[in-house]
């Protein structure tokens, strides 16, 4: 069991306690690179399939802030979360331009909001990617489970390279977590930074359940970081814990400005609290928490 630190960064129980976990860390707020706002009827169907416990998603997974924007706003800005994203995916051709539309037209409105943009192996996808770069996107998402393709689809091959190219930060949920497909694991992944060394990539949820070899990646490519989200929490740590022998590695990479705080919120089943309490529980330093709740998004993006 891992104990908590008797350190300045006491867990906060709830979340009302949250922005005196980061005011005691001297951090002017929390940034969080892993937040999901999806058009209105698109997020009902989200939940209406985690609510089923659909294919991709394994087990009961009860949706905590089923709340309207402006409400999910406002409880971000309560937390003291000052950088967030509208992470949108398609799981299907011809969705993808139009979620840019809605995406970025939200962080237009909204301070805060990083501006969120994503795409499908397509026909134009990577003229819609340059649109969206021109427009002032500031953070890619691919699903690779819930899109159902490969990161290596020729189809992609232009839209990494201009992404590399323009140093944005895409967060691709590559790993297996929490339902295995043909698409996601490390391999994948591995074989489209082999064409793509330069990706400014982060990968969700540290890579679960793979985590040492994602952790390896991040080590052998300068640009890939991982974020935090969902891992350390109860509800994760039943099916995918992260190993204990790879904590050290876990700090060395946080401190290297590779580790970024992700919450999935608000499709989570607990509280936002849980996730910062899992981060100061493994123990890993004050400075620790300081890049992976602030400082390395901060860098990455300058904030």
């Amino acid at each position: 069991m891992l104990h908590v630190p008797a350190g300045e960064a006491r867990p906060p129980a709830e979340d009302a306690a949250v922005p005196g976990f980061w005011q005691r860390l001297g951090l002017p707020g929390l940034a969080d690179v892993h937040t999901h706002f999806l058009p209105p009827r698109l997020l009902q169907k989200v939940w209406a399939y985690f609510d089923s416990a659909g294919p991709l998603v394994g087990r009961e997974w009860p949706i905590r802030y089923r709340w309207d924007d402006d409400a999910r706003v406002a409880h971000l800005r309560r937390l003291g979360v000052r950088a967030f994203t509208a992470l949108a995916y398609p799981h299907r051709p011809e969705m993808a331009e139009s979620l840019n539309r809605w995406t970025l037209d939200f962080a237009a409105r909204t301070a805060g909001c990083l501006a969120s943009a994503t795409f499908f192996p397509e026909p134009g996808a990577a003229g819609y990617v340059a649109a969206a770069l021109d427009a002032g996107a500031r953070v890619f998402k691919v699903h690779l489970q819930v899109g159902g393709f490969l990161p290596t689809d020729p189809a992609l091959d232009a839209v990494w390279g201009l992404l590399a190219d323009a140093g944005v930060p895409v967060v691709v949920h590559a790993g297996h977590a929490p339902v295995r497909t043909d698409h996601t694991g490390p391999a994948p992944f591995a074989a489209l930074l082999a064409r793509h060394p330069g990706l400014t990539a982060i990968v969700a949820h540290l890579g679960a359940p793979d985590y040492a070899a994602f952790l390896d990646l991040a080590s052998a490519y300068e640009r890939v970081r991982l974020d935090t989200t969902m891992v350390f929490t109860s509800f994760f740590d039943e099916a995918e814990p992260f190993p204990a022998d790879q904590l050290p590695r876990l700090r060395e990479l946080g401190l290297a400005g590779k580790v970024l705080l992700g919450s999935d919120f608000p499709n989570i089943p607990y509280p936002y609290a849980e996730q910062l309490t899992g981060l100061a529980r493994l123990d890993l330093g004050d400075d620790w928490l300081r890049a992976v709740c602030w400082g390395n998004a901060a860098a990455l993006f300058d904030l």
